[in-house]
């Protein structure tokens, strides 16, 4: 019987489909190995969290999967599949573990594009006690790791290159901010974080940039950050984008002396996000005050909000200072394999 070549509409369990995918699958498999085998070597404990939550996470743009769990009572409960393992893995940090990792799936809701999957597969680890630059690091070294396995001197994304070996940049937000937008993003909030979206506003206007309809602070550098800085970071090399503002990094510390900022940082590539990391945030009181806030914009938005997992706020006064980070393992393996989407790398994609 003949047996139609493989093409974009071909079904990934295709034999020639598979074919052609099988080596960046291969190579994906070999770095999970090494990843485990770095984790083991540098003193983490490789856990294992839950995915079934009572609350995903309560960030605005941040869309979850709901489900009910009936108890033996036949009572229903609203329960979520987890976006990150974030709230789960610091009640381990405050019940005593000092140094964790997880490399399991997660699954976010309205995402799915060339980078984005509904599930996808997250490395997540904590430091207590240690600074976020450590955190910072263990990302570079990992980088370089991943592209030691699948013997790759560089990283290709839509036509931008990026040296996983050579040192890093580092760049705070607001220089990115002023440098690739013409845009002062300090001077739009006052001393204590508070944002001016018309402030921003009219730094956009004066730069030539179009101003949408909704012009709260927060969108407005969201569209600033992705149409004007993200395309020109990681080209080259790895950029390493820090102390983002304050009221953009909901579980990250402020930055000492200065309350606009936090202890936040993205790692790009080829002008692919990979890592988001924070100094982490301890204070019960001022997460729940930031927990509310950003619920009350995502009812603003989107009309609906999540709960609020009191038994992590009720942690945060156990919980050390420490560092951590939420890594795209699937996205690391592409910009390593030179693969262009996502579902290139998953074993299995999603059913449309």
């Amino acid at each position: 019987m003949n047996q139609p070549s493989a093409s974009a509409e071909t079904p990934w369990w295709h034999p020639h489909r598979h074919a052609d995918r099988r080596p960046a699958l291969l190579a994906r498999a070999r770095f999970d190995i090494n990843v485990r085998k770095w984790m083991l070597d540098n003193g983490f404990i490789i856990v294992d969290p839950p995915g079934l939550v009572r609350s995903p996470g309560n960030e605005t743009h941040l869309h979850a999967f709901g489900t009910e769990m009936i108890g033996n009572d036949g009572v229903e409960r609203e329960m979520y599949l987890h976006t990150s393992p974030e709230f789960t893995m610091k009640k381990l940090l405050a019940a005593g573990e000092t140094r964790i990792a997880s490399l399991q799936h997660v699954w976010r809701n309205r995402e799915r594009s060339a980078l984005h999957h509904p599930e996808f597969t997250m490395l997540e680890w904590y430091r207590a006690g240690e600074p976020y630059g450590r955190i910072i690091e263990d990302v570079l070294e990992l980088i370089r790791i991943a592209a030691a396995t699948t013997m790759t001197k560089s990283f290709s994304f839509r036509g931008r290159d990026c040296d996983p070996h050579a040192p890093a940049q580092r760049l705070s937000v607001a220089d990115a901010f002023e440098r690739f937008a013409g845009i002062d993003l300090l001077a739009t909030m006052d001393e204590d974080g508070v944002p001016d979206g018309e402030a921003l506003a009219g730094q956009m206007m004066a730069a030539g940039m179009r101003v949408p309809e909704d012009r709260s602070w927060s969108y407005l550098f969201t569209q600033i950050l992705v149409e004007k800085v993200e395309p020109e970071l990681g080209n080259g090399r790895v950029t390493v984008l820090d102390r983002y503002p304050a009221c953009e990094a909901a579980l990250a510390r402020r930055v000492p002396g200065d309350r606009r900022v936090s202890e936040r940082f993205e790692v790009y590539a080829c002008g692919v996000e990979l890592a988001n990391g924070f100094g982490e945030l301890t204070d019960a009181g001022e997460q729940r005050r930031r927990f509310e806030a950003e619920m009350t914009e995502k009812q603003r938005i989107y009309g609906e909000r999540y709960p609020i997992d009191e038994n992590f706020l009720q942690a945060l006064d156990f919980m050390p200072e420490a560092s951590g980070v939420a890594l795209g393992f699937d996205r690391l393996v592409m910009l390593a394999t030179g693969a262009q989407r996502i579902e290139s790398v998953l074993w299995a994609p999603v059913a449309e």
